[in-house]
């Protein structure tokens, strides 16, 4: 597996410490495994961006955090403020949730408008924007609308999952989401993702991002 190697690998992954239940010292142990591996950011809750930032802020490892996190269901003027407050704090890239609710009443021009609202915020500071589809709720054809959408309104990334719902990422998902979404616009496979075996199945899948908490076990499991 020589074409799989740490270095590699971790450059893929966002490390995430999202439970409701983790402490500081949670938020402060994500960090140092995120700093040893090197690991593209550390996702953190938005109240644990500046410790995450402080944390982080000399080494090559950013702060991502979540947006809207994990229903989608607050109104735009909350995320954007939550997002502004985050780019605020130290937040380089943002998981934005869409409103699931409004997707599944065919609402698209309320959710196209929305993430353009915060792409446009997020590009004027120079960050990232993920959206998440949350696709185990989407019909197929919702599937498709939804990547559709994100990609036209702006976001950098398309992300399978919260890690909140019934299911994560699958690699049928991630596939038709790399197909419909331009080259410029990664893939984030994210929910479920806990050995070297998975998160291998979704890169070769299309996936160019890792959402995970078992960053050192996977890391531990390549040879």
């Amino acid at each position: 597996m020589t074409q799989w190697n740490r270095q590699t690998l971790a450059k893929l992954i966002d490390h995430a410490v999202l439970s409701p239940t983790a402490t500081v010292a949670d938020v402060e142990q994500a960090c140092r495994i995120g700093k040893q591996y090197s690991v593209a950011s550390v996702c953190v809750r938005p109240s644990d961006v500046t410790t995450a930032y402080n944390l982080l802020k000399s080494t090559r490892t950013c702060v991502s955090t979540v947006i809207g996190f994990p229903h989608g269901t607050t109104i735009t003027k909350a995320k954007m403020a939550e997002a502004e407050q985050a780019m605020m704090d130290g937040a380089r890239e943002l998981d934005m949730v869409i409103n699931i609710g409004r997707m599944l009443s065919n609402d698209t021009q309320y959710v196209q408008h929305e993430i353009q609202q915060i792409a446009q915020m997020v590009h004027q500071e120079k960050c990232l924007l993920k959206v998440i589809l949350e696709m185990c709720y989407l019909s197929a054809d919702l599937k498709q609308t939804a990547c559709s959408i994100a990609v036209s309104a702006g976001a950098d990334f398309l992300k399978t999952s919260t890690g909140f719902a019934s299911s994560g990422a699958t690699p049928e998902d991630v596939r038709l989401m790399r197909e419909i979404a331009p080259g410029r616009v990664g893939i984030k496979a994210s929910g479920g993702i806990r050995d070297l075996v998975q998160m291998i199945t979704l890169v070769t899948s299309g996936a160019n991002r890792i959402g995970t908490s078992s960053t050192a076990k996977i890391m531990m499991e390549v040879k």
